[in-house]
């Protein structure tokens, strides 16, 4: 995958995607090989066709508030990154950060879950072809070398088709996206067509022996997994070739598309099952127990009504879903990690575009980290796709937040109240995705707890590198959301711990029933029934200690990643304040004289006058000087002569007033403030002063000419009134100077 054309800075990213082009994204980033092949199975198994498709609907509901949540932004903050964009400008670096880490892992994943398939669509379809050169075996998966090199070599292929032509990616998208919703959907019709004379039923609605209220609100909670990837269109925005007041009208027919194809391949799945099964039912609980096309509900329906036409229009279909979920992952990903490497997150290289205003180089990195991915097994991977339901629902929640912000700032009154209900919905899916025990329930298993803790706490060690070399100082100033972040991975350990403990209890409970009803095994059977309690007992010891132990690991390490990074963001701060305070003396500092600078006494002629308007200015005086004879010396001896000559002048007077401010306002001129001690001797000290410089003329040495007037608070109501009078008298001085024989001509 190698670009020729060389990388450019000063790039931009062009538009060029036509609202067909971006409603195809829309869609065929949303809905990939779960949609097939898991949905049918997770949505039925928990809910029943009716509950499935209630839930679906209260989410399509969720999603067309969370479309308009995007449209809203990206016409205020139109650009590359999509949400990150719009919380960087609304809430600053470190949320945005927080909401780009979690949304890579979501994206990733997807990405991950879809490319992993293509070795379970071979083992479905095509006989297991790809399974030779036997790696190993992880968490139950059998990992083989055909398969992870058939994954690799289409992960290849997706980046090289991205990063070579746009319009060539976005034209696939289309026809991709066409060739599956037309498929789907043909299949379905003949579905029900042949289901009205088949003698099936769809029954039951339900789950029985469950409350079908609880049914739909479970898959509503888990509706965001269904939905991600939909917005992924909006890290596009630069790109659009039509005005963004039209995209949510392009999410919304997205919404629905993909809604309706969720309902079709539900009601396909309950439409028809095998002989020996009862119901859709009986025929999902027994689902294991089949395999090829039998073990797939939707594909045994297509073949149950249209024969070998109907499998391969739905393995097109599959095929189709698999490589628009990868191609729009893959752009989605690269264009959220170009618009994060603008603000050094990632190297700067990452923020470059080739002559075709494509990220390459974000597409190489892309490919690196998928690498791994086919070596990991499904197992594993499908543990990291059920980390997309956890961030889809961080992700809409920080969209809510911000349109919430924006439209209450604005006075928007549609959009604060919708933003508003739908963040409020949104934090209760929170709560019931980190806090299942609250709810008896199961939907996410327990190794994503763990993962989301560990990409958490990855994500504070990262930040502390982007904190060490964040020269703009952008990052690192909200502390709130790294104790936020710290909250939310030990809600994931106390989870995780509650869940291994349950499921250790469960395991404990089941060996005491198998015990007492004489069904265990002959070895468990001879032990003393004392001796197996006390077993029994001592499990679930470990299991509350092992949890303890995993709940102080992680909170150590985040805590201490967090003092860490604390302990960097104040080193910033210090940097900060000094180099603030050296631009400060630098600025305050007349760089000849090393006495206070013309903008000093600028600032401070401010806030005297703003003390006299207030009658608050105590006792002062306002002494103008000018330096004598310096033309003549600069034409005579030199500017480096004229130099030494204005220091000399600046010594005397500092050495007169030691208490005073003294501010060198023009080449020759210098303003003394007198306050203090020095005001109490102002007579004394200027009858020394000027004795000393007439004394000076004639003996090459400095001459001034000096002018004072004391404030009057009953009759100047301006600094430059006391100013005024303090320079008219110095001009006066100056001619008395000429008199005595001093060079007054400059």
């Amino acid at each position: 995958m190698k670009d020729n054309a060389p990388a450019t800075a000063g790039a931009t990213l062009q538009p060029y995607l036509s609202p067909m082009a971006v409603w195809a994204l829309s869609v065929g980033s949303a809905i990939g090989w779960g949609s097939l092949v898991v949905t049918s199975k997770t949505y039925l198994s928990q809910a029943g066709p009716l509950g499935s498709i209630l839930g679906l609907l209260i989410g399509f509901v969720m999603m067309i508030m969370v479309a308009n949540h995007y449209h809203f932004l990206a016409n205020r903050y139109p650009g590359t990154g999509g949400i990150y964009n719009y919380v960087k400008y609304i809430f600053g670096y470190d949320r945005a950060f927080l909401v780009a880490w979690f949304l890579f892992l979501v994206y990733i994943a997807i990405f991950w879950a879809n490319a992993t398939s293509i070795p379970l669509f071979a083992r479905y379809f095509l006989k297991n072809v790809l399974s030779f050169g036997y790696i190993y075996m992880i968490f139950g998966y059998e990992v083989y070398l055909g398969e992870a090199l058939v994954t690799l070599a289409a992960i290849l292929l997706v980046a090289l088709l991205c990063a070579k032509s746009k319009k060539a990616t976005a034209n696939s998208m289309v026809v991709l996206t066409l060739i599956f919703s037309i498929g789907i959907t043909v299949c379905f019709a003949a579905s029900m067509l042949g289901f009205s004379g088949s003698g099936t039923t769809m029954e039951p609605g339900f789950v029985p022996d469950n409350s079908a209220v609880r049914q739909v609100v479970r898959i509503a909670f888990i509706s965001p997994w269904a939905f991600i990837g939909f917005e992924s269109v909006s890290h596009s925005a630069a790109e659009y070739r039509f005005k963004h007041r039209n995209m949510f009208r392009v999410l919304a027919i997205s919404l629905v598309v993909i809604t309706a194809l969720y309902i079709f391949i539900i009601l396909m799945s309950v439409s028809a099952y095998p002989e020996g099964c009862s119901s859709w039912l009986d025929y999902i609980s027994r689902l294991d127990e089949f395999d090829g096309i039998e073990g797939l509900p939707a594909f045994y329906a297509a073949y149950r009504y249209m024969g070998d036409m109907g499998v391969n229009i739905l393995m097109l279909s599959l095929l189709s879903l698999v490589l628009t979920s990868l191609i729009g992952m893959m752009r989605a990903l690269s264009r959220l990690c170009y618009a994060v490497a603008q603000d050094g997150i990632l190297p700067e290289r990452f923020a470059h575009l080739n002559d075709k205003q494509i990220p390459v180089n974000t597409i190489i990195l892309i490919v690196l980290v998928s690498l791994p991915a086919p070596f990991l097994g499904r197992t594993t991977i499908g543990w990291v796709v059920d980390t997309t339901t956890i961030g889809a629902t961080i992700i809409y929640g920080f969209a809510s937040f911000a349109v919430f912000k924006v439209a209450r700032k604005e006075k928007i009154k549609r959009d604060t109240i919708l933003s508003g209900i739908c963040l409020i919905i949104l934090l209760i899916f929170m709560v019931f995705l980190l806090l299942p025990g609250a709810f008896s329930d199961h939907t996410i298993e327990s190794e994503t707890y763990f993962l989301m803790s560990v990409w958490s706490i990855v994500g504070l060690v990262f930040f502390n590198s982007v904190i060490r070399k964040d020269h703009a100082r952008n990052f690192g100033k909200a502390i709130i959301v790294w104790i936020a972040l710290l909250v939310f991975i030990m809600m994931m350990a106390m989870t995780l711990a509650e869940r291994v403990n349950e499921a250790e209890g469960d395991r404990v409970i089941q060996e005491m029933s198998d015990y007492y009803d004489g069904t265990a095994d002959a070895e468990t059977m001879a032990i003393d029934k004392e001796a197996f309690l006390q077993m029994q007992r001592e499990k679930l010891h470990r299991a509350d200690n092992g949890s303890v132990i995993v709940i102080t690991v992680l909170f150590g390490i985040s805590l201490a990643v967090m003092l860490v990074n604390y302990s960097s963001m104040k080193k910033w701060e210090k940097k900060t304040a000094d180099e603030r305070d050296q631009a400060r003396i630098v600025a305050f500092t007349d760089p000849l004289t090393g006495v206070k600078s013309k903008h000093a006494y600028t600032i401070q002629e401010e806030i005297i006058g703003a003390e006299i308007a207030e009658d608050k200015a105590g006792d002062f005086a306002v002494i103008v000087c000018d330096v004598n004879g310096l033309k003549k010396i600069n034409d005579t001896l030199g500017h480096k002569a004229g130099d030494e000559y204005i220091r000399a002048a600046c010594d005397m007077l500092c050495e007169y007033f030691k208490h005073s401010p003294v501010y060198r306002v023009g080449g020759d001129e210098f303003v003394v403030l007198l306050q203090g001690k020095d005001y109490d001797s102002r007579a004394e000290i200027m009858r020394e002063i000027n004795t000393k410089i007439e004394e000076n003329i004639g003996a090459e040495k400095v001459v001034m000419s000096l002018g004072i007037a004391d404030f009057d608070p009953e009759n100047d109501k301006t600094f430059h009134e006391v100013f005024k009078r303090a320079d008219g008298l110095m001009y006066e001085r100056k001619m008395q100077l000429k008199s005595l024989g001093a060079v007054t001509r400059d």
